[in-house]
């Protein structure tokens, strides 16, 4: 990609839950510039550079979006160490950077990629991210299920849903997770949701600063209620409870070690899950 120096920056205007994909992308670009960075994200450099946008009125940086990413590439790696040749899709897309870390991770990388988001967000990727013979797109919302033919599902399919479920209304969020795990048996659903006294403080929205607020998440599941999907989703044969990988500093670490040891803290904390469906 040709740097934000030597090319005028493009404005990029988005409102609501599309936004947060800019929120996003200016978190996994400031960390990547770290000299110790918890994610190698060039590409989100490169992107964040080449826009006009002013990405300051989010606030300070939180090094959790970094490392959300930085687990849905470890599992996404770990299924396509074993199915080299399937087909990732990425639901919301929004502007992540996924495809290229992935890329450059796997020695002799053959996945497939599907990038699905909404009008707005693909115009954006299309005029300001590389292509891939590897890579295409479907301007759907994620709840248009006709995305579904899209996906050539022949050597299996990894869908993540990254910053997506906990923006859909709670029957919208489970409607979506039971029609992956119908259409794409053998494939495997990564997902986060907040925890519900995130969602209840949400309801009015999110201030990140004085000068953003955050659209509500009306959708959550505590681990538990993820852990039963095997029981109350046909087609889920197993659900695995995950954790952020280890972030900077003593305080993060140990916070979140206790978050996951205590049982009395077990509220506090995101649902981040796997799904295997069978």
């Amino acid at each position: 990609m040709t740097s934000a120096r030597d090319t005028p920056k493009e404005k990029v205007s988005l409102g609501g839950v599309s936004e947060t994909a800019l929120l996003t992308l200016n978190a996994r670009a400031q960390e990547a510039r770290r000299a110790d960075p918890l994610l190698v994200d060039p590409m989100a450099i490169a992107l964040a550079d080449s826009i006009d946008y002013d990405f300051a009125k989010f606030g300070r940086t939180r090094q959790d979006v970094a490392l959300r990413s930085r687990l849905f590439d470890i599992q996404a790696a770990s299924y396509l160490a074993a199915h080299p040749t399937a087909t990732v899709v990425a639901l919301a897309e929004g502007l992540q950077t996924s495809f290229w870390r992935l890329d450059a991770t796997l020695p002799d990388a053959q996945f497939r990629w599907l990038s699905i988001d909404l009008p707005e967000i693909i115009d954006i990727r299309t005029r300001l991210l590389p292509t891939s013979p590897r890579m295409s797109v479907c301007t759907r919302s994620a709840l248009d299920y006709t995305w579904m033919d899209s996906v050539d599902e022949t050597d299996g399919v990894f869908i993540t849903a990254e910053g997506l479920l906990m923006y859909l209304q709670p029957e919208q969020g489970m409607e979506l997770i039971r029609q992956c795990a119908s259409r794409f048996p053998g494939g495997r659903m990564i997902f986060d949701l907040p925890p519900a006294w995130v969602s209840r403080v949400s309801r009015r929205g999110v201030r990140t600063s004085t000068r953003y607020k955050g659209p509500p998440m009306p959708f959550t599941l505590s681990a538990a209620q993820a852990a039963d999907l095997v029981n109350t989703v046909p087609g889920v044969r197993a659900a695995q409870d995950l954790r952020l990988p280890p972030g900077r500093g003593r305080a993060f670490n140990a916070a979140v070690r206790m978050i996951y040891r205590a049982r009395m803290f077990q509220a506090l904390r995101p649902c981040l899950t796997l799904l295997e469906f069978g």
